[in-house]
């Protein structure tokens, strides 16, 4: 299709987004290092986005260690594109490849589940009941999404009643957007939620929302909706200006707050939902709910003895120092991702970042060194508010605004570049980082 507006300056910026990258996935080529001789055995719990990433920079920087992944899981999900999936824009398919497709030939993947980590011993149990040693373990097992937290529900509800649930896979995302795309239609009221607890890509909650209101606006059947955004807490967004940000734009669409509700359960057959609010429990009626569970550590990270004690009570995220990832009472066990217990970086640009530094902790530790090298907490968020335009929200642990590409794309503006970041070059500059490339 010709795009009339199209100009050199936006091709510009489309070399900019596909050269330079996105939201912080790319990276200048690293300098080849020579490669440190070991035998080491190092195992890897889960083999998603910062498993295989890992995997792939360690083989290129270790010569003889043993590399062993462990996960159950045979597809690979492209989760930053599931919000996109939830709201028509792309299929199931999109976000689905095969876990073997981005691990390197010479490490060995068990295709199971860990069942028990004994950090004391030094062992790992599958499910299969197959015990496996190491003399390093990195633990990226991503989170669980608890949805037997929210009584009444259960995800063969998704797609039907008004029932959405874009965070429990590809092909609920596509379920979603079924039920999201039946609300366009006829209206009413929508309740957009997210849980108290810490969470993966804590703007996903926020961009359902936005593009759910922005297709019903180009269907032209917004009037016939009360849109509602039930916040977990006195906030919108854990970044004070980006917060105050969302507000402003929540008032430009109309797009109703309401602040510290929790969602508790659904009646799905009455389409009412509770909520946990500090006057008490209430109760909402709803033609369309957005539901994200609790999410939290998986059991086995939880019964490990790996998590924080005194942080994140009954989460279960491991207890790791959050500049280098490595563990705090066992110097051989790092985390990655989802499952560390830190202030931020439950994002697929966040693993970008946390990667290098295991791998440079990791390597020196084997090779009886040290290094400086640090994580400091940034996470990014492509934060879609319309069809065609996103804000680039980039930050750190002390919620400083970190822009990738200052003077050329403003964090908190609407701007059709992040939007493509987003839709097109994003997954690109993913798949390079699953490769270790990134």
């Amino acid at each position: 299709m010709h795009d009339s507006n199209f100009t050199p300056s936006r091709r510009g910026f489309l070399s900019l987004a596909a050269g330079a990258g996105a939201l912080g996935l790319t990276g200048a080529a690293k300098p080849a290092k020579a490669a440190v001789k070991t035998n080491a055995n190092i195992l890897i719990l889960g083999a998603g986005a910062a498993g295989a990433a890992l995997a792939n920079r360690l083989t290129e920087r270790l010569d003889g260690a043993q590399i062993t992944l462990v996960d159950g899981r045979k597809e690979h999900w492209y989760q930053p594109g599931f919000s996109l999936i939830a709201a028509g824009l792309k299929p199931a398919k999109y976000s689905v490849s095969q876990t073997t497709d981005w691990l390197p030939k010479n490490a060995t993947l068990k295709q199971d589940w860990a069942a028990n980590i004994d950090p004391e011993s030094r062992k790992v149990a599958l499910q299969s009941g197959e015990i496996l040693s190491y003399d390093y373990l990195i633990v990226a097992t991503g989170l669980t999404l608890d949805h037997d937290a929210i009584e009444g529900f259960s995800l063969d509800m998704v797609g039907e009643n008004g029932i959405g649930a874009l965070y429990a896979g590809p092909e609920y995302a596509a379920r979603t957007w079924t039920a999201a795309s039946k609300y366009i239609e006829d209206g009413g009221v929508g309740l957009f939620t997210r849980p108290a607890t810490e969470m993966k890509c804590a703007g996903a909650p926020l961009k359902h929302t936005f593009l759910i209101d922005d297709l019903a606006r180009k269907a032209g059947g917004r009037g016939k909706m009360d849109v509602r955004y039930m916040a977990n807490n006195n906030s919108l967004f854990g970044v004070p200006i980006v917060s105050e940000k969302v507000r402003m734009l929540f008032g430009d669409r109309e797009i109703n707050p309401d602040y510290s509700h929790v969602l508790k359960g659904i009646d799905a057959g009455a389409k009412r939902a509770t909520f946990e609010t500090p006057e008490g429990t209430v109760e909402r009626d709803y033609d369309y709910i957005h539901v994200i569970p609790p999410q939290r550590a998986p059991d086995v990270v939880r019964q490990s003895g790996l998590s924080w004690a005194d942080k994140w009570v009954g989460e279960g995220w491991m207890e790791v120092d959050k500049a280098t990832l490595r563990h705090n009472r066992y110097p051989e066990v790092f985390a990655l991702g989802d499952v560390a217990g830190v202030p931020k970086g439950k994002t697929a640009a966040s693993v970008k970042w946390q990667v290098p530094v295991v791998e440079e902790h990791l390597v020196a530790q084997i090779s009886g060194d040290t290094t400086d090298a640090a994580y400091n907490g940034y996470t990014s968020c492509p934060l879609i508010t319309q069809v065609g335009r996103a804000m680039l929200v980039e930050f750190d642990y002390n919620n400083n605004l970190t822009p990738s590409f200052p003077g050329i794309i403003a964090p908190l503006e609407e701007l059709w570049i992040s939007w493509l970041m987003k839709e097109v070059a994003l997954k690109a500059t993913y798949n390079a980082m699953l490769r270790g490339k990134a």
